[in-house]
Parts: structure tokens; sequence; C-alpha cells
């Protein structure tokens, strides 16, 4: 490798970490597979993410992971356990792993449950939640074809947003579901999840529409269902239709 290109990889670990301090995280385990290991040809019309790049997904992974999605899934499941590991586990009612198939080639991924979601254990189940059901169903699939997650698994309180420390805590199991599924395209709902993933603190308005990258994998970030019906205005309806429709095309041209 050109030196010059050894002082990039130096420089952009270096923020890397700094981006895990900084959202809270203060351990990372790296099982012997990540996606980073997985010899994924770059796609040249994915846009450059801001911030840092990610060359490997951190992972709360001790064990060897199971080759089968669905069995990792359950893994990854019964490690989580009853968490206690921040302070959102005092105010939920439920855990909100995540749902869908295992081998889905399109992923979700939101912020954390609301109250619904708390109550039901299934993430998107509320009033948002049916309207990501209209999202998905107008590309020609549903629900069950696809996988949804979010950043924090527990509800935080009176909806706000997740705060660092319990991102930094959680997030690394989302990263394992990522790893199990291997997606063929992530659709990122809201500021929140698209700031997690992408490593940046610029919003979702300047992000969304355009294609970003985790890992090799293409992300498209675009409003959250919950903010569409708070803003159910035409201009903002098209943008949605644009993205959601974009993630379709991208995701059967890597079938």
């Amino acid at each position: 490798m050109p030196r010059g290109g050894v002082d990039q990889l130096s420089a952009d670990l270096v923020e890397w970490v700094r981006y895990l301090r900084d959202i809270g995280v203060r351990e990372l385990r790296c099982a012997p597979a990540t996606l980073a290991q997985a010899t994924r040809p770059a796609e040249p019309s994915v846009a450059k993410q801001e911030g840092p790049r990610v060359s490997e997904i951190p992972t709360v992974e001790s064990t060897p992971r199971a080759a089968d999605p669905a069995i990792r899934l359950a893994e990854i499941r019964e490690e989580l356990g009853e968490c206690t590991r921040c302070k959102l586990a005092a105010g939920r009612k439920k855990i909100v792993f995540g749902v869908g198939n295992p081998r889905a080639k399109l992923m979700f991924v939101g912020e954390g449950p609301g109250a619904e979601e708390d109550s039901r254990g299934e993430p998107f189940v509320g009033r948002a939640g049916k309207k990501l059901d209209e999202m998905i169903q107008a590309i020609g699939l549903q629900r069950s074809e696809v996988y949804i997650a979010n950043i924090v698994k527990c509800r935080p309180p009176d909806n706000r947003d997740p705060q660092p420390d319990e991102v930094g805590t959680c997030a690394p199991f989302l990263y394992q579901q990522i790893d199990a599924i291997r997606p063929a395209v992530i659709v990122t709902l809201g500021s929140p999840a698209t700031k997690t993933l992408l490593g940046t603190k610029v919003g979702i308005t300047k992000l969304r529409g355009t294609w970003h990258e985790l890992a090799g994998i293409p992300v498209m970030p675009t409003f959250h269902p919950a903010y569409l019906l708070r803003a159910y205005t035409g201009e903002h309806r098209t943008k949605v239709w644009e993205d959601r429709t974009a993630a379709r095309a991208r995701m059967d041209r890597k079938q």
C-alpha cells in the first residue's frame, strides 16, 4: 500500500475511535468474521459518507457467529438478554429487538421504540409503523419481506431522541444484526438513525435522497414516518417516494 494510503487509513481510524468515544462506547470486541471481511467490490455510484469512514462494523460479539442468519439473530437476542446496560432499561416494558426476514435484502433502521412498540415488543407498530408499512407496500414489498430495527432497543422517555451513551451501549447489537442479515440496502429513518450509521453530525434534511455507505452496504437516508405524519405535505411525500423507490431499484440490481 502506498505511504499516503497508510497515513489516510491511520487518520480514518483515529477519527472513528474518537467518534465512538463521543457517543459513549468504552469497549469493543470484534468477532472473527465481520462485514469488513466480506470481499464486496465498491460501487462507484455510492456517494462518500459524511464523517468517518467505516472500515469495520463494531460488534459486541464474543463467540463465533452462526452461518444461518436466523440462528445468528437468535444468538444476538440471547446475548442481549433482559438488558440493563443503560438507563433506558429502567423505564421500559419490553425490549424491542427487531422483526422481519433474516435474509432480507432491504433493511429499515429507525431511532427507538415508542409507547405501542414498548408495549408489544415489536418495532414500528404504532401510527408511524402503519405509515412505514404503506411505504413498504408502495414499492411492491410486504413487511415480512424486509427487516426492521432501531438504534436503541428500549423506549426513550417521552419519545425523546436517544442520548449518546444510550446509542453507544445499544448500537453494537444493531451492527451485529446488520452483519447477520447482510442486506443489499439499508434505509435509515430520520436523523438519529442516519447520524449513527453514517457517523456524521449532518442532519437528515441535507442527507436524504443521496447514497452513502456502511461497510460496503449502500445506505439511503430518508425522513422518519413520524415526521411525515406531522408534516404531510406534497413535497415531503414526493421526497420519501423518491428515496424508497431508489432503494428498491438498488436492491433489485444487487439480487
